[in-house]
């Protein structure tokens, strides 16, 4: 048996998700991928050297009302199911709900915990010890509807970041979990799971306002933030009128020695910066709009950040 899918998506868990459907047997009769950026879109590329129907909307809502001709655009396709690969645009329900199987979407956290668009930043910075992935029925709530499958016990480690844990960990089980929900989809054997409001946490998206390091907090409190920020937007300070942001943190041994928000030693092209209780080793940073440099090239021993 065999569906007949559209696929929104980006990047490269979009354009690997297009091979495994494809790979399944099933007949992807359009995929959704961004408009045109400086960079070309990995799934947009994959699409035009199948030779799929490839559309790059930029909005598909006007003034919070879904615009009609790409609601029609959309049921001419005639796809029995939606599937979502990390999708950032907002679908109104007129094409969520559309096809006869209306839609899946992935999501990386074990739902119903970590809503929202910044669900693998979050699970570092609120110190998450295990993550997983979700693949659910969306519905007119962010990240709500039913569970259609869920995999669990992927450990968080010391040293993860946002990016570690999803290119390294959540990326491979999310294209696993997305084939096997498909695949019981098309095989009428999904089990639809409600997910438990009891049990249920929504975050914000992590800005640089979410992302400005606060030495009040613990040296354990400061790696989360460094690693949870980690790559985007960059956990940052001020050193001066400077704007410093850090990246490849962890948890350092010894006693800080001195205020927090100090670099008290420099370390194999690191550095120590001391907090509370700690300290905490910044492997890279960058300054202003420049590059990122190893750590001890941007700051010096004796630098306090603020």
């Amino acid at each position: 048996m065999s569906l007949r899918i559209a696929l929104f998506g980006q990047a490269p868990f979009g354009r690997d998700t297009l091979v495994r459907l494809l790979e399944a047997g099933h007949d992807v009769v359009a995929v959704y991928a961004p408009p045109e950026g400086k960079r070309p879109d990995p799934l947009a590329v994959e699409a035009e050297q199948r030779g799929l129907p490839l559309f790059r909307h930029p909005r598909f809502r006007r003034k919070g009302v879904a615009i009609p001709e790409l609601v029609e655009e959309h049921r001419k396709l005639g796809a029995e199911l939606n599937v979502l690969a990390f999708v950032t645009v907002i679908l109104p329900t007129e094409i969520v709900d559309g096809p006869r199987h209306a839609s899946l979407c992935f999501h990386p956290s074990l739902l119903p915990r970590y809503r929202g668009g910044n669900a693998l930043a979050w699970q570092i910075l609120l110190g998450a010890t295990e993550a997983g992935v979700t693949v659910f029925r969306p519905d007119a709530g962010v990240d709500t509807g039913p569970i259609v499958v869920q995999k669990g016990g992927v450990p968080i480690s010391a040293t993860d970041t946002a990016a570690s844990l999803y290119f390294d960990k959540l990326y491979p089980l999310g294209l696993d979990a997305i084939a096997e929900a498909v695949a019981a989809i098309d095989a009428g054997t999904a089990v639809l799971r409600a997910q438990s409001e009891a049990d249920a946490s929504h975050q914000g998206l992590v800005d640089d306002e979410v992302a400005r390091l606060d030495f009040a907090k613990s040296a354990a409190l400061l790696d989360h933030w460094i690693r949870g920020c980690d790559p985007q937007p960059g956990a940052w300070a001020r050193r001066g009128d400077e704007v410093v942001r850090c990246f490849d943190g962890v948890l350092a041994a010894g006693s800080p020695g001195a205020p927090a928000g100090t670099i008290v030693r420099a370390d194999d092209g690191g550095v120590l910066l001391a907090a509370r209780g700690g300290l905490v080793r910044v492997g890279r940073a960058r300054l202003g709009d420049g590059a990122k440099q190893p750590a001890a090239e941007v700051l010096r021993v004796g630098d306090i950040l603020t």
